[in-house]
């Protein structure tokens, strides 16, 4: 086992392709000599909108590596982050040889992920046309980072965030996590996203795009505009970089997360909540606010997001933010959504780099509202050795990154035990863990016959939990994660107030996000055209959105992420809040898992084949965890129902859709958990698997499972999904709150898999 370790990492490669070029080297060009990209589009129609301008990239580039596309068919967000990787990778030099597979990650930040896969696949079955179902596993966020794996034999963490406009910067951010917790010796982590007709009508009928180039803290700015585009990072530890003799571009010294609890799309207009994840960045760079000397900042452009921004900075670095030069890149590439963070990164780590501050173009008259040093249109020579970025999101999401020049020895933080101490839960069952744990008592399978499927349905009255005012603006995914949330917290006897709902955070984990709203918004869209789409049901669009509502209604605005690791997500949501609090970020963290059905889900995932497979039931559910430092449970007298020990995560690294057939993976990221809990197999009381009914996914975990308790005796195992049908993100949670409904025996293990070869397992244990 790789010990943690609170060292440097260090950026040693980039890759870009964005508007201004194919590669970073054209992204910095362009940026630092103030060259506007944002221009008409021509690759899809801009009929019906205020604008026709956006940071198009230009055809003709594609991607070197075979990710295994359905013939005649190639999704642009995918082929962007493969582009922006090949030039990322290309240029480090790090393969194999000098970092094993198993050594090696990835994190994808992204915000529509494969929506054109999506799209392709449905507009064809509307118009009876042949199309292949496997386009469909192209579609969700976790499709891009295991395409990523596959193509660069990736053998560690691959994990996937979608936190909208804040995705890139988080996952840099986490990446550096993984590498500080010695999870992973150098990580690929970057952002990417397409334009869209979705997209663009989207932010059309909110209103928000500017009929000319975007000119960010102008008083007379028009809105912003979209762009498209992948940035890539390499990350290494700083003693591996120097040790095999690659340059050091810059440091990501720090990553601060926040949630506003204030709005859907709007930005708490004090700044107070963007502030927390400035502050918090600092704080884990162990740097003073006085040491920044360039923000490359989110400057969208529109009327609410540059004077809410200003008044961040004026907070979040006090004084000093007067002193600050302070540029926004979209003012040359558009708005890149869950690129933007990444490929703005790659900025700063250039501007660092050059000790250049790159400027923000088009800018006029200033705003008295935005009275910062906003380096207007003309770069500038300065002494750069800390500079951040900064990245805020729809649903109230905040993400700021300190990269530096120079070493910097990350604060340390003060750790401790994680326990669980609150449980709320939404299945097939019904609502509560009694029911649950009833059910699973009595094995009694909960789902039921739909045409020729196994369905497992939440059966929620909705109006017993909240009001028609409080869930007007909710779909259902937002509803099972505020219900399921309060429960927890509820379950925990934790009041959130003034004096601790910063220090409570949230981490939702969805595979597949709110089909429920996407299909709702874009129907009518394709029907009808652009006039069609409905600005009240766009904002819940985004995979994060339920996260927002979360915070809103429940009052938790500590750090907030969203992460979509597939069929994994549940058990990814569990692992990032365990690190978070494990870092002392938080005190409580609410870990969300939460998919809902619909019959096009339903049909989707019967085209691809598993609801073919007898035994095979598929679910929604809405799962709350609540996880405490011991030290903070325990100073308020809380009952824990159980600790979690440690996790492990590792990965086939074979591509989309595709597994070891041998369950090495699943082997690793198990044997890696107990060994961060300091437990043999032997210690394991009760193995609760990832068992669902399909011989593709079954069989590696059982000949995993066969290795791993070789020469002991093998304890119980438990298969809740075999009763309670595959509630996709959601299934780790569930088994866990069956786990711990009741006495423990002694140290359990979960199993959790995506369906594209990523495994997480996580032990749990009775309270010490």
């Amino acid at each position: 086992m790789n010990t943690p370790s609170q060292g440097r990492v260090v950026v040693v490669g980039v890759g870009a392709i964005t508007s201004q070029g194919p590669t970073a080297e054209d992204l910095w060009l362009g940026a630092s000599q103030g060259q506007v990209a944002i221009r008409p589009v021509e690759h899809m129609s801009m009929d019906g909108y205020r604008t026709r301008l956006a940071g198009e990239v230009v055809a003709g580039h594609s991607p070197k590596h075979d990710v295994g596309y359905p013939t005649g068919f190639n999704d642009r967000a995918l082929d962007f982050a493969l582009i922006a990787a090949e030039e990322a990778m290309g240029s480090v030099g790090l393969g194999n040889d000098a970092v094993p597979a198993e050594r090696w990650g990835v994190v994808l930040g992204t915000c529509n992920a494969g929506l054109l896969s999506a799209r392709h696949w449905y507009l064809a079955r509307e118009h009876g046309e042949p199309v292949d179902p496997r386009v469909l596993l192209f579609t969700p966020p976790q499709a891009i980072a295991e395409a990523l794996a596959g193509a660069f034999g990736v053998c560690g963490p691959v994990l996937s965030v979608n936190t909208a406009c804040a995705a890139g910067a988080n996952a840099i951010g986490y990446a550096a996590d993984l590498i500080r917790s010695g999870r992973a010796d150098a990580v690929l982590a970057g952002g990417t996203d397409a334009l869209s007709d979705v997209l663009v009508a989207g932010f059309n009928s909110l209103e928000s795009l500017s009929p000319v180039p975007a000119a960010p803290y102008s008083k007379d700015r028009q809105g912003l505009s979209l762009g498209e585009g992948s940035g890539m990072l390499v990350l290494v530890r700083a003693d591996l970089a120097r040790e095999l003799g690659r340059p050091i571009l810059a440091e990501v010294a720090g990553l601060g997360l926040s949630a506003d609890g204030y709005h859907a799309t709007a930005p708490r207009p004090d700044g107070t909540g963007a502030a927390r994840a400035i502050q918090a960045a600092l704080r884990s760079a162990g740097r003073a606010a006085e040491d920044v000397v360039y923000v490359n900042s989110h400057g969208t452009g529109t009327a609410k997001n540059d004077p809410a921004e200003t008044m961040a900075m004026k907070v979040g670095l006090g004084d000093a933010s007067r002193s600050v030069a302070v540029s926004s890149t979209k003012s040359m590439i558009g708005h890149l959504l869950g690129a933007a963070g990444a490929v703005e990164a790659i900025v700063t780590v250039k501007a660092i780099e050059e000790q250049l501050a790159p400027p923000t173009a088009s800018f006029t008259a200033g705003d008295p509202d935005c009275d910062l040093d906003y380096t207007p249109n003309v770069a500038r020579r300065l002494d750069i050795g800390v500079a951040m970025s900064n990245n805020f999101a729809f649903g109230g999401a905040n993400a700021s990154l300190v990269l530096t020049r120079d070493a910097s020895p990350p604060a340390t933080p003060t750790t401790d035990r994680v326990v669980i101490t609150g449980v709320g839960v939404l299945s097939s069952a019904g609502v509560g863990t009694e029911v649950l744990r009833e059910a699973f008592a009595n094995d009694r399978r909960c789902t039921t016959d739909e045409s020729g499927a196994r369905v497992g349905r939440v059966p929620l009255d909705v109006g017993e939990y909240l009001t028609t005012k409080a869930r007007r603006r909710m779909d259902r995914l937002g509803i099972f994660s505020v219900v399921a949330a309060r429960l927890a917290l509820q379950d925990a006897g934790l009041t959130l107030d003034d004096g601790n709902r910063t220090r409570v955070g949230t981490v939702l984990g969805t595979g597949i996000g709110p089909m429920d709203t996407i299909e709702a918004f874009a129907r009518p869209l394709f029907e009808s055209g652009p006039r069609a789409a409905n600005p009240a049901l766009f904002p819940n669009t985004v995979y994060n959105a339920a996260t927002g509502q979360v915070s809103m209604h429940v009052g938790a605005v500590g750090p907030t992420t969203t992460v979509t690791t597939g069929h994994a997500a549940g058990a990814g949501a569990l692992a990032y809040a365990f690190d978070i609090l494990s870092r002392d970020e938080a005190d409580g963290m609410l870990a969300i898992a939460a998919d809902t059905l619909t019959d096009t889900v339903i049909d989707a995932y019967g085209e691809i084949g598993p609801l073919t497979t007898d035994g095979f039931g598929l679910a929604e559910a809405g799962i709350a965890v609540l996880l405490e430092r011991a030290g903070v449970a325990a100073a308020r007298g809380a009952s824990p129902r159980a600790e979690l020990l440690g996790y492990g995560i590792a990965s086939d690294g074979r591509g989309v859709g595709r597994w070891d057939r041998d369950g090495h993976g699943v082997e690793r990221a198990l044997r890696d958990a107990l060994e961060r809990a300091g437990l043999r197999p032997s210690d394991v009381a009760a193995v609760w698997t990832n068992t669902v009914g399909l011989p593709d996914v079954d069989d590696p975990e059982d000949l995993a499972l066969a290795r791993l308790f070789e020469g002991s005796a093998a304890p119980p195992r438990f298969a809740p999904k075999r009763l309670f049908g595959e509630p996709i993100g959601a299934g780790a949670p569930l088994a866990l709150a069956v786990a711990t409904a009741g006495e423990m025996d002694g140290p359990a293990l979960v199993v959790s898999s995506s369906l594209g070869g990523t495994h997480i397992g996580l032990v749990l244990g009775p309270v010490r």
